[in-house]
């Protein structure tokens, strides 16, 4: 049966760097804010196309469909990079 390659196995697959716990604290911090900027941001402008007819165009649509796609994004990726930023490290596991 085949061995399972590990990132061990590879010398210099993934380098490393010694960050300070500041630096990993003041990017969580500034994505946390981002994240919920963008939520909000992308939030209010998907309600704001639903409630008035006027901004319902077809040139339009192309803006909810980046504010719907950028709202994903944010409420998804915000909170795993804050976490893992906290705790220094990727803490979702190898499947993760």
């Amino acid at each position: 049966a085949p061995q399972k390659m590990t990132v061990q196995d590879v010398p210099r697959a993934f380098p490393t760097v010694d960050v300070p716990d500041h630096a990993h604290y003041t990017i969580g911090i500034v994505i946390l804010i981002v994240g919920i900027t963008g939520t909000l941001g992308n939030f209010l402008v998907f309600y704001a196309f639903c409630r008035s007819r006027s901004l319902q165009t077809p040139a339009n649509i192309l803006i909810i469909n980046l504010a719907i796609s950028d709202f994903l994004m944010s409420i998804t990726q915000s909170p795993v990079f804050f976490t893992c930023s906290l705790y220094k490290h990727w803490i979702f596991g190898e499947k993760g």
